[in-house]
């Protein structure tokens, strides 16, 4: 897990869940998050595979993965169950893989859903995944850039 930023191409976001795996996809300049899809978790051989397919298909050249931190900024069991499957994650991918705070990204996806007038549970449970991605992709994202603006590179 690397902090190497690279300058253009499309970056994944993973919002990593016991049950379901939200994914998220920048724009080829790493400006606007969207969300791309959410996988039913199989196997970890599986995850990875999709997983994979994905980064391929869409030319990624880097993932974020979201992790738990606690508000006091200790790491929790989640944290560490996270950090243990991004090792195996990482060793079957081509591309570098880095962490980024996930705090209050499902709330905000509830909510944006609960704007949005998905009002059903199900329906929303089903979406909250990818557009918890979403927000991940999009910190990290508004992060780089204004790291690159204060760096006078701009």
């Amino acid at each position: 897990m690397t902090n190497q930023h690279p300058p253009s191409g499309r970056i994944l976001a993973i919002d990593l869940g016991e049950k379901r795996i939200g994914v998220a996809l920048s724009d080829p300049q790493q400006k606007l998050a969207r969300s791309y899809c959410v996988l039913k978790r199989r196997s970890r051989r599986e995850d990875f595979q999709r997983l994979g397919r994905i980064i391929a298909e869409q030319e990624v050249v880097l993932v974020v993965m979201g992790l738990p931190i606690r508000l006091d900024g200790s790491e929790s069991s989640m944290t560490r169950w996270v950090r243990h499957y991004s090792a195996e994650l990482v060793e079957n991918l081509t591309v570098p893989l880095v962490y980024w705070d996930e705090s209050y990204t499902t709330q905000q996806a509830h909510e944006l859903l609960q704007e949005r007038g998905v009002t059903q549970w199900q329906k929303r449970k089903e979406q909250v995944d990818a557009v918890a991605a979403a927000f991940i992709l999009q910190g990290y994202l508004d992060a780089q850039q204004k790291e690159y603006d204060e760096s006078g590179a701009a």
